[in-house]
């Protein structure tokens, strides 16, 4: 077994060295990658995260408390935010051992390889994590050093690598930029920034292209960003993104995926991306164009599985229809675009709020007015004190200094904080929280910890909410009406995906049913209601509402009136009802047996098959509202169009009159049945789905769309484009409700790309709207 030497720093061997501020994302990552490289690696955090932990524990190297350096410690290295009061400094000095910043030593310790710098003002991690994950899918074994930790658990934060080369996130906060000399420098934008250290933005312009300068291979520079193309000029630096040297991206109204047309020097013609944002789509092509540069063979596949990174745009688990987004924003033109993406996707109807957390009081002071402005894009901010790294406090840089400030410019803004109480800030949002609201947790410091802890909390208050729900709604009806909570939906459902509902009821009549609707709108709860599953997708987080299942007996009858007509309730099943329908020698419903739902979802959906829609066999309708009014209506004062019944988008159909073709014999109506099953096994698969996934365009085909742009077979985890239907997305075993949205969006891009239609989901979206995840 061959043993790992480490390379020589500053001249002179060093085998341990002690890291303080060891649980940042500078810090954490350099120390991984320093034990791989054979060094014995030891570091101390008082804010280390259980998820840095577990990464530096596997990765071989030790933690210790403040001021502990091990007796073998020969170099000390620290984060730039670590004050020169803190224990491990003092034990350093006494000590008389030597001690570097992060990025000098990042820099000694990269000196012998071919290093890739990428740097910018923003998304630079993203930028980085995004060439790792490339690389790694080439094969091609560089070696990396990245500034967060991947959403992606096989991928480290850090790697020795095989070859020569070595890709590293590299800071310029701190002016350790200087000490770099890269192979290849990719700057993804800039802005000025950190004015404790450059005082004007002159000062930053100048510490980059002095880096540009020692560049020995090539410069790529954002196409997007004027000044980085400026200071590049002078180095015939290349550029990448839109209208660049090296790609052009296609960014779908969804923000989500992101085609990427790769011409001119790129070797291939597409590639897809998932990701949150278009700025992500130019970060994609620069990460291509640096693997295209350090020889690596490129496919369109590099990036179809990028994961994204924690606290960049990182969605948090949360309950009650509220998403939770986190992200390092820090920086006023960070925030303004990250608020310009999030107001996308937040529901109709909701709201945008605003936590944030200033990152330094030099940073707060400089740009207050700026942070003021583009918070005026929330509905609510709430704001925590300023994470001061390091910093000595000023007065005009305080979070109290921000808040008059907005208050100033937004009159209207709902504007929350109270001063050393960080639990305050986020608590406040636990009344004020309504489904279908979008949280965003925004800043560099710790607020994802104060976040994380709020949400446990947030938990709690709605899982009591509900069991009062719950207790409410069982006192209102009959013990023969089913009420559960956290029913899972995944088995009542075709695709056989998804989560569970808050609330779960099975009425055992119509005195029930009604009974449950008007204490639902009493107590302010959604409703929706689940026939036999189909058509539908339940969202893995489930449903935040009264799910309403008309499975009970009282609701699957089928009557036969004069003149052949026939009543039927809306939880009849279309197979039943089309097997008694041949017993009583009535034509017409044969293209309903195919269909895997009810006649509920059924008249919802207008479903249709065989040429055949639900509403050509449809005499009237009877119905309930959400506050238990019933009501029948004739068919012809109804408005249906293709999968759509206006009335019974806010109405709930409980039966319906049903009028036959003509009168048949039973064999002959079987024999129909029978050639639309033979017609239907041939042209669709037999594994588990919701039918099909998007509505057909004017005058074409979304399976033959889906088709020609290539995509059958294309998977997200265990969700499928069907091989024998493309208008179909299957379940091959495990698919979760997320692998199915972003295979959707993986689908809709590539056809807008390629063959410039864009595809709307035919599918429901239970209990939420595909506009909110598309």
């Amino acid at each position: 077994m061959s043993v790992v030497l480490p390379p020589k720093l500053f001249n002179r061997d060093v085998k341990s060295l002690h890291c303080l501020g060891i649980g940042g994302m500078g810090v954490g990552p350099l120390a991984l990658y320093l034990a791989q490289r054979g060094f014995r690696v030891s570091g101390e955090d008082d804010a280390l995260t259980d998820a840095m932990r577990v990464q530096l524990e596997t990765g071989g190297v030790s933690i210790t408390s403040a001021g502990g350096l091990p007796e073998d410690c020969e170099l000390v290295v620290y984060s730039s935010a670590i004050a020169p009061q803190h224990p491990g400094h003092r034990a350093a000095g006494a000590r008389g051992l030597a001690r570097i910043r992060r990025g000098e030593l990042l820099a000694e310790v990269t000196r012998d390889r071919r290093l890739v710098a990428v740097c910018g003002s923003h998304g630079k991690t993203t930028t980085t994590t995004m060439l790792a994950c490339a690389l790694r899918q080439a094969g091609f074994s560089a070696g990396y050093v990245l500034g967060g930790l991947p959403n992606d658990p096989t991928l480290p934060p850090a790697a020795h690598g095989a070859n020569e080369w070595v890709v590293a996130e590299i800071d310029e906060s701190d002016g350790t930029i200087a000490a770099f000399s890269p192979e290849i420098t990719v700057v993804v934008n800039l802005d000025w920034d950190h004015p404790d250290h450059y005082r004007q933005q002159e000062d930053l312009e100048t510490a980059f292209s002095a880096l540009m300068g020692r560049t020995r291979q090539a410069v790529l520079v954002n196409a997007d960003c004027a000044l980085s193309r400026r200071l590049a000029e002078p180095f015939k630096g290349l550029t990448f993104g839109r209208d660049g040297d090296y790609g052009s991206t296609v960014v779908s109204d969804s923000g989500h995926e992101l085609y990427l047309a790769l011409h001119g020097r790129f070797p291939l013609e597409a590639a897809t991306i998932t990701a949150s944002g278009d700025f992500n789509a130019a970060n994609a092509t620069g990460a291509l164009a640096a693997a295209h540069l350090m020889g690596a063979t490129l496919t369109p596949e590099l990036l179809a599985t990028f994961g994204g990174v924690r606290r960049r745009q990182s969605v948090l688990p949360a309950p009650g229809g509220v998403t939770v987004v986190e992200d390092y924003a820090h920086h006023p033109a960070e925030i303004r675009a990250l608020l310009a993406s999030l107001r996308m996707r937040v529901a109709e109807g909701g709201r945008l709020h605003v936590v944030f957390q200033p990152h330094r009081f030099s940073r707060t002071a400089q740009f207050k007015k700026d942070f003021a402005a583009v918070l005026g894009a929330a509905d609510a901010v709430h704001l925590l004190d300023v994470y001061g790294a390091g910093e000595a406090e000023r007065e005009d840089g305080t979070s109290a200094a921000l808040r008059d400030e907005l208050e100033r410019r937004h009159a209207s803004l709902l504007i929350g904080y109270a001063e050393g109480r960080p639990a305050a800030g986020f608590d406040a949002l636990t009344s004020s929280v309504k489904p279908g609201d979008l949280v965003a947790v925004v800043g560099a410091g710790d607020i994802d910890r104060h976040a994380r802890l709020w949400l446990e909390r947030f938990r709690v208050a709605q899982a009591a909410r509900w069991d009062a729900h719950a207790e409410a709604l069982r006192a209102a009806v009959s013990t023969l009406t089913t009420i559960r909570r956290e029913e899972p939906l995944a088995t009542k459902t075709t695709m056989r995906v998804g989560g569970a509902a808050r609330l779960y009821a099975e009425p055992a009549g119509l005195d029930d049913l009604c009974a449950l609707l008007r204490t639902a709108q009493e107590r302010g709860l959604a409703v929706q209601v689940l026939g036999r599953g189909s058509n539908l997708l339940v969202p893995d987080e489930g449903v935040e509402a009264l799910v309403l299942s008309l499975r009970h007996p009282a609701w699957e009858t089928f009557e036969v009136l004069p003149e052949g007509r026939v009543r039927v309730g809306a939880g009849l099943r279309l197979k039943n009802l089309c097997g008694l329908a041949v017993k009583a020698g009535l034509a017409g419903f044969e293209f309903l047996e195919g269909i895997p739902g009810n006649v509920g979802g059924a008249l919802r959906m207008n479903a249709g098959a065989m040429g055949g829609w639900m509403f050509d066999v449809v005499e009237e309708v009877s119905m309930v509202s959400d506050a238990g009014a019933i009501r029948t209506l004739r068919r012809d004062a109804m408005h249906v169009d293709y999968r759509h019944c206006a009335e019974l988008e806010h109405e709930i159909a409980i039966g319906a009159v049903l009028k036959p073709a003509s009168a048949s014999q039973a064999d002959a109506i079987t024999r129909q049945i029978d050639v639309y099953k033979d017609k239907r096994q041939k042209s669709q698969p037999r594994e588990p789905s919701a039918g099909c996934i998007f509505k057909n365009p004017p005058g074409d085909s979304a399976g033959r769309l889906i088709d020609v742009s290539g995509l059958k077979g294309e998977r997200v985890g265990d969700a499928e484009v069907s091989v024998v239907h493309a208008n179909f997305i299957v379940n091959r075993g495990r698919a979760t409700s997320d692998d199915v949205i972003a295979l959707v969006r993986r689908v809709r891009a590539r056809v807008e790309a390629t063959q410039g239609v864009r595809l709307e989901p035919e599918v429901l979206l239970y209990g939420r709207t595909w506009r909110e995840v598309l």
